[in-house]
């Protein structure tokens, strides 16, 4: 079935994902599977040590505006503590534990999100000999957000670099344009192509749909510009995880359904025709299932996992059975879910399986 955009419910786009979503713990059976991938090492601190701080000071944005972020400060011994160990846990993110290049980096500054589920940490990084600058973040290890993780790490063109530690999260900074900034600074630019761009937002649509990516509104991606030959490519990439199949309403798991991403809809609706969306979700379903052959295995293990575990809420789970059974011209698959881990499962054989049977097999 396609989703053609043009017959958009837009009483719809009022509703909202959950205000507050609980975090769910990481299970043995995850954690073995995050220790055999090497994603869960042993940290030098903690998310419960970056709580320790002792006052913070609103931040504002180059224009002066408020942020929903925080710079957080800390008593000398606390401070000393985190910049030594900070620092170690960004080399291993970036260099697998190469400490050999920690003496010219240091802690530039911490900022604390009051914002949002995971209540993140943002650490910068500086180069003390170029001033360059790099982030990376903290937050609350939640098995939705992990699963999430693992799920747009095999399945999208993106990889992503994360660690664990019990209940501490790390995760790399995605570079981008935030969705919301590209909408009133770049998308109206003239050396914008907003035909490749509504090429991109479809697949990215696709995309989340296909592995119940959920509650991704304009400030929850990035877009990403490269130059080409003649002109620019885009990419979008989802930068907040923690929504991965938990709501229970199907719309919440298309970005074309939020308000925040009407421009990029508008702009879809403008330049493509509903072959043009069918072939482009028709791409992206396919390298989807050349990544999804690629590894199998590891995806076999961890749908495995995710089918055993308790990421959502009981109506959560039974409205979304209904909706996608309905969705997909009642497929009974789907009522017999019992996780949303489960779900997950039978939404990719439902979204994949024609081109599963095109994928030669090795």
């Amino acid at each position: 079935m396609i989703n053609t955009f043009d017959d958009i419910d837009h009483t719809a786009q009022s509703e909202k994902p959950s205000r507050k979503k609980p975090i769910f713990p990481v299970n043995a059976a995850l954690r073995k599977y995050l220790t055999k991938y090497g994603r869960e090492v042993p940290l030098s601190a903690t998310y419960r040590d970056l709580q320790r701080y002792t006052y913070s000071t609103p931040l504002k944005d180059k224009f002066g505006k408020d942020t929903a972020w925080e710079k957080v400060s800390y008593d000398m011994d606390q401070l000393q503590f985190l910049r030594e160990n900070l620092v170690r846990i960004y080399a291993m993110l970036k260099t697998e534990g190469n400490m050999s290049f920690i003496n010219h980096l240091d802690v530039a500054r911490i900022d604390f999100c009051y914002f949002g589920n995971s209540q993140p940490f943002r650490i910068r990084i500086v180069n003390k000999f170029n001033d360059n600058y790099d982030h990376y973040y903290i937050k609350q290890a939640d098995a939705s957000r992990v699963y999430g993780l693992e799920l747009e790490h095999l399945l999208s063109p993106n990889r992503l670099t994360y660690l664990t530690d019990k209940s501490t999260l790390i995760e790399e900074h995605i570079p981008g344009i935030p969705g919301d900034i590209f909408i009133n600074n770049y998308l109206t630019d003239p050396t914008t192509n907003q035909i490749r761009l509504a090429k991109e937002f479809v697949k990215f649509n696709e995309r989340c749909f296909v592995h119940l990516l959920g509650d991704m509104r304009a400030y929850n991606f990035v877009v990403n510009i490269t130059p080409d030959i003649e002109d620019y490519q885009y990419r979008i990439r989802a930068i907040d995880f923690d929504q991965q199949s938990y709501e229970g309403r199907k719309n919440l798991y298309l970005p074309q359904f939020f308000k925040e991403n009407q421009a990029f809809v508008n702009i879809v609706m403008n330049h493509l025709d509903k072959k043009s969306i069918a072939q482009y979700q028709a791409e992206e379903r396919t390298m989807m299932t050349y990544r999804l052959v690629s590894e199998r295995y590891r995806m076999m293990e961890l749908l495995t996992i995710m089918g055993n575990d308790t990421i959502s809420q009981p109506e959560k789970l039974e409205q979304l059975k209904k909706e996608l059974h309905d969705y997909f011209g009642g497929q009974p698959s789907f009522l017999k879910a019992k996780t949303m881990g489960q779900l997950v499962k039978r939404q990719l054989k439902q979204t994949l399986q024609k081109n599963l049977l095109l994928v030669p097999k090795t």
